[in-house]
């Protein structure tokens, strides 16, 4: 059986968390599964309360790590960030609201 995987014509890239590394406070520098990579700054990201003790304590914050099953930037607490989010530099496009004409 093969796989399809569901794309949107606008954004077609998929891309998963392939690995991450602390740069300074909450900035960190991700690679994607295809190849692309940057620093992101996770500040905007980490309210909530999961985020909250992470944003809080930066040794917990330093703990980021690459969840294996689902390529998603992860912390022991069990918070992780979506890698849509990442990539596309906040909400997953398809996410927001399409326009009314």
């Amino acid at each position: 059986m093969t796989e399809e995987i569901i794309g949107n014509l606008q954004y077609p890239n998929v891309a998963s968390v392939q690995s991450v590394q602390l740069r300074e406070r909450s900035v960190v520098y991700v690679t994607f599964t295809d190849g692309s990579a940057r620093d992101i700054d996770l500040e905007p990201y980490l309210h909530g309360p999961l985020f909250d003790p992470i944003r809080q304590d930066s040794e917990l914050l330093a703990k980021v790590y690459v969840d294996p099953e689902t390529e998603t930037l992860t912390w022991p607490n069990g918070a992780d960030i979506d890698p849509d989010v990442l990539y596309y530099d906040g909400d997953p496009p398809w996410s927001k609201p399409e326009e009314q004409n």
